[in-house]
């Protein structure tokens, strides 16, 4: 196991990062005096959290707004350039770009299915693949992607999500066994139920807006909890990172060792989401 002891003057690239997860991770990455590229595709937003982060270790930490769609594929090589050309190399991505789901399999629309395999799949394969090349040839690198507990166990009214989740998993644990002699390292990061906008932003079956902060997510862990967790367990090398403090993260050990005990509490929570969102 690799211990990096410190992230002062490491670049590190985060998308996703002008909310939740993503912003948490900015700031606290900036108290480590790292020196941050901060892509989303609110440019407003990302110019605020980079002042912010200067302001917080204004001598050791510097950072720049990339606005960015992990979606536009067509982009995504001259986004990477342009981040490989702010400090010279890019030492750690976060892919963290994200959109979920509450919505019933029987009302979601294939388009609302191929849209989370765009933003949650595809777009974090595309910069992925921009991005390792250049780490190869720099020497060294270290990607992460921001999966969910979702990712390793269904849950109700998420079916799309869960398929995205679960292809992000296997996408880069299969990767980490093809970079690892190149110098590459991979992370995966599992969180459980954090209290970011992430329900609030969920797509409906018809692709609208969920709109609301469901109670799950409303007792969860907070996003700079969350943060420090991550680059805790990063700082020490660890491959794959749960991080959540609620009965999501017990179920992620019931799982493997009592999966039809499992299955008897995902019933549970079917009847208790349905009944809190009127779900069909």
């Amino acid at each position: 196991m690799n211990r990096r002891k410190s992230f002062e003057n490491q670049v590190v690239w985060i998308t996703g990062a002008s909310s939740g997860i993503g912003e948490a991770l900015a700031l606290a990455f900036a108290k480590r005096g790292a020196k941050l590229i901060l892509s989303a595709r609110s440019t407003e937003k990302l110019e605020a959290l980079a002042q912010k982060c200067k302001e917080m270790a204004a001598d050791t930490s510097d950072a720049i707004a990339l606005t960015l769609d992990v979606t536009d594929e067509a982009s995504l090589a001259g986004k990477t350039k342009a981040a490989w050309f702010t400090f010279g190399q890019v030492d750690l991505l976060i892919n963290n770009a994200g959109i979920s789901q509450r919505s019933s399999f029987l009302t979601t629309s294939m388009e609302t299915y191929r849209t989370l395999f765009e933003v949650d799949v595809f777009g974090q394969i595309a910069l992925t693949k921009a991005v390792v090349p250049l780490m190869i040839e720099q020497g060294f690198g270290h990607v992460a992607v921001t999966a969910s507990v979702a990712g390793k166990v269904g849950a109700p009214f998420r079916t799309g999500y869960c398929a995205a989740k679960h292809a992000v998993m296997g996408f880069f644990d299969a990767l980490r066994t093809e970079v690892t002699d190149k110098n590459i390292e991979v992370t995966t990061i599992t969180p459980g139920y954090i209290r970011t906008s992430i329900s609030e932003n969920a797509l409906t079956g018809d692709g609208k807006a969920f709109g609301k902060v469901d109670s799950n997510i409303g007792k969860g862990m907070s996003a700079d909890d969350c943060a420090e967790v991550i680059i805790s367990k990063m700082e020490k090398g660890v491959a794959e990172i749960p991080v959540g403090k609620g009965m999501e993260m017990v179920a992620l050990k019931i799982k493997r060792w009592f999966p039809t005990l499992l299955l008897k509490m995902a019933n549970g929570m079917y009847k208790k989401a349905a009944k809190e969102n009127d779900f069909e």
